[in-house]
């Protein structure tokens, strides 16, 4: 399922009481897709999924569907590392209107390879929603093997996967092992162009929060048969991707927005906020794009 090219994993916008901002949610989902995106995953890793309450995911899902009202995919993270709590969840993703789920692969207690694929089995046996596979193990620490992954591709609602695992050769591996109509993500800025030369749909970015435009513009230039343009974007975009991954996500994403007009308040612990220091150095990449 193609949900298009450019997804962002959305931060979610917090108040100076550190609880959820709906006014700041509303510009963001509006700015961000006048502004490239193409689709939005919502309470995933970026959007501070670990912190966030059940019923906070829900009320968020609830008013991303509403402000989007149809121009893109709405896709929920619903998924954890219990295979019932994350049926729940999905199922109060369902009634909120979300397009799809994304379900994280299990992490802390490091499932084998069966154990993975009965979990995503189970959960997507009691969903009509699509469901997109988050494969992601350096946070769960365990991996979805491509043969798993291709198992997982023949039920019927198991639609997509977003492979955060960095290994274009595994992504090649389930690209040829799949349907035409299950479609792989990168999970990886920095590999969005490589990934998509191989046959990967697109991105589920962080860095298209400010340069979705960019990234959008880089893609397409491939497709109209134009690489060595596309290549040249994506060496000057590099700094970007990897400075929105320089200190725990999404502090550095929130610094850009910042920097962009876009306050987005601060991070609810573990996870503290860029030092000043560090703020003037993603500054200074992004003014060199201006």
């Amino acid at each position: 399922m193609n949900f298009g090219k450019i997804l962002t994993a959305m931060v979610t916008p917090f108040n100076r009481h550190g609880d959820i901002d709906y006014p700041v949610t509303t510009k963001l989902v509006n700015y961000l897709l006048e502004n490239g995106s193409e689709g939005l995953v919502v309470a995933g890793t970026t959007g501070e999924s670990p912190t966030l309450l059940d019923e906070e995911k829900v009320a968020l899902w609830k008013h991303v569907v509403k402000t989007v009202d149809g121009r893109v995919p709405v896709i929920a993270g619903s998924g954890s590392n219990g295979t019932k709590s994350s049926i729940d969840l999905s199922l109060k993703a369902e009634e909120t209107g979300v397009d799809a789920v994304m379900l994280v692969a299990p992490y802390y207690n490091k499932p084998d390879q069966n154990g993975l694929y009965a979990h995503f089995k189970k959960i997507a046996e009691n969903l009509h929603l699509p469901v997109m596979i988050y494969n992601v193990p350096g946070r769960s620490v365990v991996r979805i093997d491509p043969e798993t992954i291709i198992k997982l591709s023949a039920i019927e609602n198991i639609v997509s996967v977003k492979e955060a695992t960095g290994d274009l050769d595994g992504m090649a591996e389930i690209i040829a092992g799949t349907d035409e109509n299950f479609s792989i993500y990168s999970g990886d800025d920095h590999l969005t162009l490589p990934a998509y030369t191989i046959g990967a749909h697109g991105i589920v970015s962080v860095s298209s929060h400010v340069i979705g435009n960019d990234m959008k513009k880089m893609l397409d230039l491939y497709d109209q048969g134009k690489p060595k343009e596309a290549a040249a974007l994506h060496r000057k975009l590099l700094p970007i991707f990897h400075a929105m991954f320089s200190a725990p996500s999404p502090a550095p994403v929130k610094a850009a927005l910042e920097y962009a007009g876009f306050d987005t308040g601060g991070l609810r612990l573990p996870l503290l906020p860029l030092s000043e220091k560090q703020k003037s150095s993603i500054h200074h990449l992004l003014q060199q794009l201006d």
